[in-house]
């Protein structure tokens, strides 16, 4: 269950695992964890521990992070994956939710922005 609003959100990252490293593409992110989505790699076996690269636009910060995969959803085209952070400094995982927190005010006044315009017509 989830405890955070997940931000959507677009941004390449770098997933280890078995210190192999493999480019994903981020589709969520939230102080908890977020969803990678990438192909799918026949023959490895899924993995219940990640390592994760990564940086959020705009900080110019990379976020160094453990990952407990928390769901694994395969189809002959895409991989998605649920991470939630397992091992992150406390000053990325602020980063994370400032970054998150910063976003959604964003979103909400640009919503509230549009209905007081349309409101106004």
């Amino acid at each position: 269950r989830r405890s955070w609003y997940r931000l959507p959100l677009q941004m390449f990252l770098t997933e280890y695992v078995a210190d192999r490293s493999c480019r994903c593409l981020a589709t969520n992110v939230s102080p908890s964890g977020l969803h990678l989505s990438q192909l799918p790699q026949p023959g490895l076996a899924l993995p219940d521990k990640v390592g994760l690269e990564f940086e959020l636009p705009g900080t110019g910060e990379v976020i160094w992070a453990a990952g407990k995969v928390k769901h694994d959803l395969q189809d002959p085209y895409f991989a998605g994956t649920g991470v939630e952070f397992a091992g992150i400094a406390r000053a990325h995982q602020r980063l994370i939710r400032d970054y998150v927190l910063d976003q959604r005010e964003r979103q909400l006044r640009s919503l509230l922005s549009t209905i007081r315009r349309n409101r106004a017509h």
